[in-house]
């Protein structure tokens, strides 16, 4: 009788463990690891975002000193693809097929993801939180294993247009976009959001990655007679054109897109005394705005900042973006406890409900379900005052 209560007592025990049995694994999961996978232009025309893929890195040595996520520590793996599209597929094909990654996170740029987004999903490997506000990102019905993260330029240019429809009723626009997908991505959104308005753009120019220089782009805007200016550029262009608009004397209401308002990569080497006035919108916590400065999460990113990559600044908001993403996918690692699978990582990222990293503003949370791939979907506007953005308004979107 003693031996068959042992035996049972053993069973029971065996039963509510977690048995190794019952943990599940993928390619670039064990017992020990979690292989995470990431491409970023930390040379080329878009370098100024390759401190996003510095910062995540540190965030996840960070968290291996700490214990790793559910026991498991995390090997970061992050290649330089210069936002070259034809790299980028050569280098997301090394990370799936010879890294053996579970998952890719956050390769950085429309252009770049966009080469891999049917490769990613024909493996069928979580392309994950991807660092583009493009609106096919949230496709989950044909491309179930891409996710964006950040709020759409779409929705974000309609904004734009809203306001400008508002405070400016008789505006005449003049709009510079980069010609590939992320530029013209922006443009549809200000376009509809526009509407039958859209006749209050007098003037639209592009310009190539590949190009020097916007000047001569900024000159022929000024000639067009457009006293509101939609800046549709990545940081290194942000800069030059906001630099030559100033000094050519054109002073337009001036819109910036959201992805290029680091006071340390783009208004600095613009000019803190050329930006001022700058409209943009904002969804993560500005480090150089007053009101956070004894904010307890802004707090803490400092300290973390100054510990784990004490090279980068602390008045570029790309290294709170960085962070806040990171935080996000330790949560969906987190998540998903023992079963490491692509597939359950997938359907861990599709079931955030109202939840927030602290250094999002008040009032924006993360939500996504099955059929919705958005995290991110509210924004609030901001001015630069010639030392900090400062919000104005309420959140709007979603």
């Amino acid at each position: 009788m003693k031996a068959k209560l042992a035996t049972l007592a053993a069973m029971a025990a065996l039963a509510a463990s977690p048995a190794h049995g019952q943990k599940k694994y993928d390619p670039g999961a064990s017992d020990s690891e979690i292989k995470v996978g990431n491409t970023n232009p930390y040379s080329g025309p878009a370098s100024a975002y390759g401190t996003i893929g510095k910062t995540i890195a540190a965030y996840f040595k960070m968290v291996n000193e700490q214990g790793g996520i559910n026991g498991r520590k995390v090997n970061f793996i992050t290649y330089d693809d210069g936002y070259s599209p034809p790299k980028t597929v050569e280098m997301a094909r090394k990370l799936v097929e010879q890294d053996k990654v579970l998952l890719i996170f956050q390769p950085l740029g429309t252009p770049p993801n966009s080469a891999i987004h049917k490769y990613m999903n024909a493996k069928k490997v979580p392309h994950l939180f991807v660092a583009t506000g493009a609106t096919k990102w949230d496709d989950p019905k044909n491309f179930p294993w891409t996710m964006g993260w950040q709020p759409n330029y779409q929705t974000e240019a309609k904004i734009y247009a809203q306001y400008i429809m508002k405070e400016k009723p008789n505006a005449k626009i003049g709009v510079l976009y980069q010609n590939d997908d992320y530029g013209k991505d922006y443009l549809k959104g200000f376009h509809d959001g526009l509407g039958a308005k859209k006749s209050m753009i007098v003037k639209e120019v592009s310009y190539e990655v590949s190009d020097p220089t916007v000047d001569s782009q900024i000159v022929q805007l000024q000639a067009s007679g457009a006293d509101v200016f939609f800046n549709v550029t990545t940081p290194k262009f942000a800069a030059q054109a906001i630099r030559k608009a100033y000094d050519i004397g054109w002073k337009p209401m001036h819109f910036l897109n959201n992805v290029s308002t680091s006071v340390a990569t783009v208004l600095t080497p613009a000019g803190l005394e050329k930006s001022v006035g700058l409209i943009s919108t904002a969804y993560i916590k500005d480090p150089t705005d007053k009101q956070w400065a004894n904010d307890a999460a802004i707090e803490k990113w400092r300290v973390f900042m100054k510990k784990y990559y004490p090279d980068g600044s602390l008045t570029d908001n790309s290294n709170v973006y960085g962070y806040t993403v990171a935080i996000t996918l330790h949560q969906v690692l987190r998540q998903c406890g023992d079963n490491l699978t692509r597939e359950n990582v997938m359907r861990q990222a599709a079931s955030m409900k109202g939840w927030r990293p602290e250094t999002l503003l008040p009032g924006i949370t993360i939500t996504t379900s099955a059929d919705d791939f958005a995290p991110v979907e509210s924004v609030q506007l901001e001015r630069f005052n010639g030392k900090q953005w400062e919000l104005f308004g309420s959140v709007l979107g979603k």
